[in-house]
């Protein structure tokens, strides 16, 4: 954003060249009785500030240096692509206001408050090309000299020679937005916000741009440019608040110290707001203003500041510290009457954030109260915020609870960080389910509900619809998915809904909500509350909204742009070699005597493996065990699921193995695609076996398929039907464990992969074809996925 600074007072003397009536001093207002962070400004406290409108819209702020001239800033007035100048005869001036909507009602004019001129010419500094290359400063020449009375006054400009220390205290105002991207409601008059702003020297302001985080700055702070503002963010100028000033006290008389120029972001933590410098265009004022006041800087007021230093310290969160994961802070229960309770987060002092669905006619508010930790403290609701979009999709089932009293926040209670826009949560972040909603959870074991984030490229590939296209991480995503640390084979998580807490950094951050479940599996695909943010932060303006905190990445492009081809039956065969499970459809299948051969997940509840594997154990069920997930490391398998029954036909040389319970897909578990047609000599395709029958991990050899002619055990009358028969394009053939029953596979796409055969004990180079069993294995299971 572009950001506001504010303008000192300007001691006005007599200028024959302009005939201006003198004015004995400047920085002195005569009444003595937006802003982010900020409040309204007592009536004529700021008579100096200007409103600047464009066709009559109110677009910046300015300040009076003069009865005829305005300071305020180059971008305003400058086109953004080619930084021409715009035509001075769209702008006007406003001087004398308060209130922008008693401007637009033309309510106090009669009064005498509001004076409105056009602005004659426009001066932009000639050495303007962009706010991150400075002197962002232009003069606005009025139509008419104004009137100054005592809502109309000029500020003092300060000398080359002037110097406003690093920790002095300033004020900055204007009718800028109240948050990033949330503006003044019409509601609230549009009153003239004030704020109170610290003197940032330029090493201590160059060492926070430097500290890696959003909008980070390549170049330099230059003399030309002036820093205010707070480590800890929460208080800033803001969009619409650009060319305003940002003016110090001293010794009873105000100086312009800085002209609001750009930001990064608004109120953001170590992200201070940048002013044009005042000090560093005397000369270039007094060659083009007569009349301006330019007094000799007081004495300064001898005052304990801090050292300017570029070893500076940056400001932490303070939201998303838990004692312990599982020992929320900010958890929080809505009891209502005769309801079950509802769980939902606290996300500022006064606010929690909760599912609208929870409070569907229930009108007595007076009776709800919100349970926070420690020790179940209790504290009324006063209002309730519906999302007006909340019964269109679960995604927008959102409501902030106003509570009747602020909670003062201790190790025992506090906020969890919310998400900005475009927050990255990166692959592999550590995660934790949380209670969301009404319903009972399941008797689960704590370490369940742990989790951990997978990539964009998964979860829309494993996940989204057939038409998702992978978002870069620097977008915002429709969908978030978790994956678990844990498999979960007995309980059944339907009837409850949950929130996905996302650690970063020592910060938690609520990252997503799940719908509820449609089976008994745990959520897998959560909504990004980010995309929440603009209506929650409009609602709720003291919520805790955070910048990203992990940066150890490179914003590039996507491993893939588009999904793999996705089948009726859901995700198959898709691979990234970026994962540590390059074929997470490669199963181990145990008998009792620690005996091992390799099978294929079909889908959620199937393996297919060669009817050798089954015979040796003796066709029992009961004896065999499948596990999944093994990694290219070594690492064993996490999934593991007993047998329930083995399916197979007379002649087959494949059987079909069920599980006892279906599989959760993840990227380390996901059923294989089937092949269905001929098989081609030209189609890309590899053996995948053991050549370690200890570790097993997987090892894919490049072969090619010959054809009937060219394969030497053609006329074997002992083979299967159709036996597909290849050979290795190296000369070194890969000696694979024979019995494991090794798979052939061959890809579709840059990324997805269909079986085609599984090898025939023996045999290195012959394979049983699955397209001659599509019958039978799709009669068997219902979702097969052939392609």
């Amino acid at each position: 954003r572009l950001i506001v600074p504010f303008f000192p007072p300007i001691l006005c003397e007599k200028s024959p060249a302009l005939g201006l009536v003198s004015f004995p001093e400047c920085g002195r207002p005569l009444r003595q009785d937006r802003i982010v962070g900020g409040s309204d400004a007592p009536l004529g406290k700021w008579p100096w500030h200007v409103s600047v409108h464009k066709f009559g819209r109110q677009i910046c702020g300015g300040t009076l240096i003069s009865e005829s001239w305005v300071v305020s800033a180059a971008h305003c007035f400058v086109f953004p692509r080619n930084f021409s100048l715009i035509p001075p005869e769209q702008f006007t001036v406003a001087v004398g206001v308060h209130s922008q909507l008693s401007l637009m009602l033309n309510s106090a004019v009669s009064a005498g408050m509001h004076q409105i001129v056009k602005v004659s010419d426009i001066l932009v500094h000639e050495n303007y090309s962009g706010v991150l290359h400075g002197n962002d400063i232009a003069l606005l020449r009025l139509a008419q000299p104004v009137n100054f009375t005592e809502y109309v006054q000029p500020i003092c400009l300060p000398r080359a020679n002037h110097s406003f220390p690093h920790g002095a205290s300033c004020w900055a105002t204007g009718w800028g937005h109240v948050q990033e991207k949330v503006r003044q409601l019409p509601q609230s008059g549009l009153i003239l916000q004030q704020l109170e702003l610290k003197i940032i020297g330029p090493k201590e302001c160059q060492c926070l741009f430097n500290y890696k985080g959003p909008f980070n700055i390549t170049g330099k702070l230059l003399p030309t440019m002036l820093c205010a503002g707070y480590k800890e963010g929460k208080r800033d100028t803001c969009q619409g608040d650009s060319g305003g000033p940002l003016v110090c006290e001293e010794q009873g008389q105000w100086f312009l110290a800085g002209i609001t120029s750009f930001g990064h972001g608004c109120a953001r933590r170590n992200r201070p707001g940048v002013f044009a410098n005042v000090v560093a265009f005397e000369d270039w004022i007094r060659e083009r203003v007569e009349g301006a006041a330019f007094p000799e800087q007081p004495e300064p007021i001898p005052m304990p500041l801090v050292e300017d230093s570029d070893n500076c310290t940056i400001a932490l969160p303070e939201c998303g510290i838990a004692p312990r994961p599982g020992d929320w802070p900010w958890k929080a229960v809505i009891i209502t009457p005769a309801s079950l309770p509802c769980h939902g987060v606290l996300v500022a002092e006064k606010w929690v954030l909760a599912p609208a669905s929870c409070f569907l006619g229930l009108k007595d508010i007076s009776s709800w109260h919100v349970m926070l930790p420690p020790k179940a403290q209790r504290i009324p609701i006063l209002r309730a915020l519906l999302n007006v979009n909340f019964t269109r999709d679960y995604e927008y089932d959102l409501a902030l609870l106003e509570l009747a009293v602020p909670v003062s926040f201790t190790e025992d209670t506090r906020a969890v960080c919310l998400p900005r826009l475009n927050h990255y949560f990166l692959p592999s972040s550590q995660c934790r389910l949380i209670q969301w909603g009404r319903g009972e959870p399941p008797l689960a074991s704590p370490s369940l509900l742990e989790a951990e984030m997978t990539s964009n490229w998964w979860c829309y590939c494993l996940r989204g619809s057939k038409v998702d296209v992978v978002p870069d991480p620097l977008e915002n995503p429709s969908i978030l998915c978790a994956e678990y640390h844990e498999e979960e084979k007995n309980g059944c998580w339907m009837g409850s809904r949950w929130g996905l807490l996302c650690e970063e950094s020592g910060s938690w951050f609520l990252a997503g909500l799940s719908k509820p479940p449609e089976d008994c599996f745990r959520p897998r695909v959560f909504s990004p509350l980010q995309l929440q943010s603009l209506w929650i932060k409009q609602a709720a303006l003291t919520s805790y909204m955070e910048d990203q905190l992990n940066w150890n990445w490179t914003p590039v492009k996507t491993f893939l742009l588009f999904c793999p081809f996705k089948p009726k039956s859901g995700a198959c065969g898709i691979q990234s070699y970026k994962d540590s499970n390059p074929w997470p459809w490669v199963a181990e299948v145990h008998g009792a005597r620690d005996e091992v051969c390799m099978g294929t997940l079909v889908s959620s509840g199937w393996v297919l493996t060669d009817t050798h594997c089954v015979a040796r154990h003796g066709s029992i069920a009961s004896h065999l065990q499948v596990k999944l997930g093994r990694t290219r490391f070594g690492t064993p398998g996490h999934v593991l699921r007993p047998v329930s029954s083995i399916e197979y036909t007379m002649g087959s040389p494949l059987v079909l193995l069920q599980l006892e319970t279906r599989v959760e897909m993840s990227a380390s578990a996901l059923p294989v695609c089937l092949h269905y047609g001929p098989v081609f000599i030209n189609m890309n395709c590899y053996v995948v076996g053991w050549k370690d029958i200890v570790n097993r991990v997987p090892v894919a050899v490049p072969v090619i398929i010959l054809t009937p002619k060219e394969c030497p055990w053609v006329n074997n009358p002992t083979l299967p039907p159709e036996t597909i028969c290849v050979a290795y394009r190296s000369k070194r053939i890969y000696r694979y464990e024979v019995d494991s029953g090794s798979s052939l596979m061959c890809k579709r796409g840059p990324d997805s992969w269909v079986l085609v055969g599984i090898s025939i004990r023996g045999s290195h180079e012959l394979f049983a074809p699955v397209e001659t069993q599509q019958s039978w294995i799709s009669q068997t299971v219902w979702d097969a996925p052939f392609v």
